[in-house]
């Protein structure tokens, strides 16, 4: 029986053409966060089972991919339940892992600690376009920090990012606070311990409009007044700083104003000093589902694609969770297969790459006159110049094709007779 020649479903190989723009995309994003401050560190992709599931990711921990024990530990015929079985998980993000990390290694990291992590996560999610069950995740976060200097930094540091990366579509960061929308609902009059449920209705606004955000909370036996005074408070708030502090007076019986005061800083200290153009407004119905997030929340949508680019959000509690301390910690994740999504569906062409030049030899090439060729080769490779030395095929037309598709646009023969120069 042959072997199955395909990748898993939701896995794939990735082609040479594909290759050199993650490459590239990799290398923009390391370069602009590393001049931010940011620090690269490496977390293991496997992470304890008890970690992965402690109610930090929200629905992600239904789409873990589990670890059965290995050896004499795995014991098959006694196991009672998935936890006999199971005792770790490829990690579905980088920022639990991140909180461990640094729990771990705290004493050795300065403080506040910028950290820059690339790698691979892994879901047992239903496979889409810009969607696989393995792909590559790009953050940076900050920890130690509690000031509002963080959400700076990081909204900086991943819009200009975004614009050396695609600097011909434009994007929106929309931001939000999670105190802001339970301070809203709360002047609304929803019950306190209903507002998971209320905010898991107003997270579907993008997909099913406000009309059917406000039918899904009367059917959920919501009061109706309180319904109708949230809808009408979300399409009222003015969407730039002044709509924000606007706001916090509204909201001052529910809402510390230092919040929306903070968040009105942030927004304007971002649009005075940004030189990325891009528009940041404060958007009251965002939630993000990750249920860790305990503060101010960010999001970046891209022309060009339907989904968000990037996002991320304030996470005070996490580390906590490890250590028995809670600390401050903010983050912000690029959806890196997204913009490779992107940047392919618009040819997936590389700014500013070298020149690449395939040196053809006919076969049979004596040893001396083979030794110049390669001589020659390293000589342009020293001057910047990327060489391919390859054996001409019969069908040199294919073969010249075939490179032209990889990004060779000059081509050198060598001959065994010289004079077929």
């Amino acid at each position: 029986m042959a072997l199955k020649k395909k990748p898993v479903t939701g896995m794939r190989d990735i082609l040479p053409a594909e290759m050199q723009v993650r490459e590239y995309v990799m290398n923009q994003i390391r370069e602009t966060y590393r001049g931010f401050g940011f620090t690269q560190i490496e977390t293991p992709c496997v992470e304890h089972i008890e970690n992965l599931t402690s109610k930090q990711g929200g629905d992600n921990e239904k789409l873990i991919f589990k670890i059965l024990k290995r050896g004499e530990k795995l014991k098959l015929e006694t196991a009672e339940s998935e936890r006999d079985l199971v005792e770790e998980g490829l990690r579905y993000d980088l920022t639990l892992p991140l909180a461990r990390y640094y729990s771990n290694n705290g004493a050795q990291l300065p403080n506040p600690f910028k950290a820059l992590q690339m790698g691979s996560v892994w879901r047992a999610d239903k496979p889409q376009k810009g969607r696989f069950r393995q792909f590559t995740q790009c953050d940076i976060d900050i920890l130690g920090d509690a000031s509002s200097m963080a959400e700076i930094e990081l909204i900086l540091a991943t819009t200009t990012a975004l614009g050396k990366i695609c600097p011909n579509n434009a994007f929106t960061v929309r931001i939000n606070d999670r105190e802001i929308l339970r301070g809203m609902a709360l002047y609304c009059g929803f019950p306190e311990d209903s507002l998971d449920s209320v905010f898991i209705t107003l997270d579907k606004m993008d997909k099913i409009g406000t009309e059917g955000v406000e039918k899904e909370l009367l059917e959920a036996g919501y009061c109706q007044e309180s319904v109708a005074q949230y809808i009408k408070l979300l399409s009222e708030v003015g969407h730039d700083a002044a709509g924000v502090r606007k706001l916090g007076e509204m909201l001052s019986q529910v809402l510390p104003k230092a919040v929306t005061d903070g968040l009105a800083y942030i927004m304007e200290t971002v649009s005075d000093v940004a030189e990325t153009e891009f528009s940041l407004y404060f958007d009251p119905t965002l939630v993000r589902g990750m249920s860790y997030y305990t503060g101010t929340i960010f999001e970046v949508s891209m022309e060009g694609f339907g989904g968000s680019v990037a996002g991320g959000g304030r996470y005070d509690k996490m580390i906590g969770k490890f250590t028995g301390k809670d600390a401050p910690a903010c983050g912000f994740s690029i959806g890196f297969e997204r913009i490779i999504t992107i940047l392919m569906d618009r040819g997936g062409e590389v700014p500013g790459e070298q020149p690449r030049k395939a040196y053809l030899v006919e076969k049979g090439m004596d040893d001396a006159r083979f030794c110049e060729i390669m001589r020659q080769a390293m000589a342009e490779r020293k001057n910047g110049v990327q060489v391919l030395v390859a054996q001409m095929n019969k069908n040199k037309k294919f073969q010249k094709e075939q490179l032209g598709k990889e990004g060779y646009i000059e081509f050198v023969e060598f001959y065994r007779e010289a004079l077929k120069e």
